[in-house]
C-alpha cells in the first residue's frame, strides 16, 4: 500500500494551497481518508477526514477555510486549504483507515508534505 502526498510548499498568509493524496494497493472507496498535520514540539493532529460515503469532518481550527474531498475514480483525497495562517505551518500527512465488518483494522500514512506559511 502507498499513499503518495504531494502539492506542499511556502505560500505567504492569505495563500491558498491544494493537497493531493494517490493511493495504490488498497480497495480506495472502503476507506476513511483524512489529513492529519504534525508542527515542530507537537503532536500530530486531525484536520480533516472524510468517509468512504464522504461524509466530511474538520477540526474547529481550519473549519471554512479547508476543505477535503476524495475522487473514487483517481484513488485520490485532496486537501484544498485557503486564507493560510503561519499557525498552518506543518508536515501535513495523508491517512487511510478501515475496519472490517469482523473487527479488523488497517491504517496507513503517507510520507508527509510540508506546508510552511510566512507572515
Amino acid at each position: 500500500v502507498q499513499l503518495q502526498t504531494s502539492g506542499g510548499g511556502l505560500v505567504q498568509a492569505g495563500g491558498s494551497l491544494r493537497l493531493s493524496c494517490a493511493a495504490s494497493g488498497l480497495i480506495f472507496s472502503l476507506y476513511r481518508m483524512g489529513w492529519y498535520r504534525q508542527a515542530p514540539g507537537k503532536q500530530r493532529e486531525l484536520v480533516a477526514s472524510i468517509t468512504n460515503s464522504g461524509e466530511t469532518n474538520y477540526a474547529g481550527s481550519v473549519k471554512g477555510r479547508f476543505t477535503i474531498s476524495r475522487d473514487n475514480a483517481k484513488n485520490t483525497i485532496y486537501l484544498q486549504i485557503n486564507s493560510l495562517k503561519p499557525e498552518d505551518t506543518a508536515v501535513y500527512y495523508c491517512n487511510g483507515r478501515r475496519t472490517t465488518d469482523w473487527g479488523s483494522e488497517y491504517y496507513y500514512w503517507g510520507q508527509g508534505t510540508q506546508v510552511t506559511v510566512s507572515s
